[in-house]
């Protein structure tokens, strides 16, 4: 059964000889679904869907926290912390449905995870934004009544209507940025769609639109609306991840900086972005196993601002686990960004 669940996410992969696993990492992007709503939104989003082999694997781990350990287990993975797949909470259009749908899947996510394996889950709590004020109250009930280590937003959040957006750096959003400030715990910045009106450069290569390009890029943007708002001159301590090696702006973040410098104020923001690149942001390796692109990282970014990540059950844990523990890495730096920051960061008692 572990040979024909692990080729369904990797055809025909083979380790290289010698090759080993490094024990007790910590993997912050990991989702789940409760059975019994529908997180998925829009079928259609992502083509890849229609890929039905892909998908039915992906079902059965977004629902099993015994399949999760199971991989966690041959992958020397000591915890995963879970959220809500995207776009979850954020495309429910009716704002008390919202609030609602919010509790429940933290609930569920406790009770069929976290109580029952208090050593391998924890999770960032699901919130609704269409109401910022109910979304501070959720996370203040999840992190003091349930554990939970944060939150997880997907996005840009729908409200009434899905081509009427909000994003975290608006105003109305600040008592939510508030509260994440008081518990001392972080905002992850999960990806999603561009809004439906924003989706015309896709048109004719939807392929695109999902994973493969438009989640970054949208999810670079709104991180890059949070970085000019000022948010983090008024928030200081607040702390932002963001998943896929930063979403691009590990690299493209020094040039936005250059070009900035000769043009008008972009923003409310006093520093440059890159400070509060290098102090508030927080960077996972969800999704992207490239050698290459993760040793750039290192050079670019707070190396204790770094963590594993693998972005299950959308990829491999066994793919993302075995790139990891064989990257060229002092034992010092993989116990650090495998474990040890994100202990850390989300002050987890191991």
């Amino acid at each position: 059964m572990e040979h024909q669940l692990r080729t369904e996410f990797i055809k025909d992969y083979v380790a290289p000889y010698g090759q080993e696993i490094s024990y007790g990492k910590i993997a912050l992007e990991e989702h789940y679904e409760s059975p019994e709503w529908e997180a998925t939104g829009d079928p259609q989003n992502e083509t890849a869907r229609n890929k039905v082999d892909y998908f039915e694997a992906v079902k059965a781990r977004l629902h099993s926290p015994e399949i999760r350990i199971a991989e966690m287990d041959r992958n020397g993975v000591e915890m995963f912390i879970m959220s809500l797949t995207q776009p979850g909470i954020q495309e429910v259009l009716d704002t008390e449905e919202a609030v609602k749908r919010a509790h429940e899947m933290n609930i569920w996510i406790y009770e069929n995870y976290i109580q029952k394996y208090p050593k391998r889950f924890n999770a960032f709590a699901a919130v609704a934004l269409q109401d910022p004020i109910a979304a501070a109250r959720e996370l203040e009930f999840c992190v003091k009544e349930l554990g939970f280590v944060g939150a997880l937003v997907n996005g840009y959040t729908m409200k009434n209507d899905k081509n009427n957006i909000e994003y975290l750096d608006e105003k109305q959003n600040l008592p939510f940025w508030k509260k994440l400030v008081e518990l001392d715990v972080p905002l992850y910045l999960h990806p999603r769609d561009p809004a439906p009106n924003q989706q015309r450069g896709y048109k004719g290569y939807e392929g695109l639109l999902g994973s493969a390009w438009g989640f970054g890029a949208e999810t670079a943007l709104h991180a890059l609306r949070i970085l000019c708002s000022g948010l983090f001159d008024e928030f200081p301590t607040a702390k932002l991840i963001l998943g896929h090696l930063g979403e691009g702006l590990s690299f493209g973040l020094p040039r936005v900086q250059h070009r900035l410098n000769n043009q008008k104020p972009c923003g409310a923001h006093k520093k440059p972005l890159t400070d509060y690149f290098e102090k508030n942001v927080y960077i996972t390796t969800s999704g992207h196993f490239n050698t290459q692109a993760f040793l750039n990282t290192l050079t670019e970014c707070n190396t204790s601002h770094i963590m594993f990540s693998s972005d299950t059950p959308y990829e491999s844990l066994d793919e993302a686990a075995l790139w990891f523990d064989n990257v060229p890495l002092s034992y010092a730096d993989r116990l650090r960004i495998g474990r040890q920051n994100a202990i850390d960061l989300l002050k987890l008692n191991l």
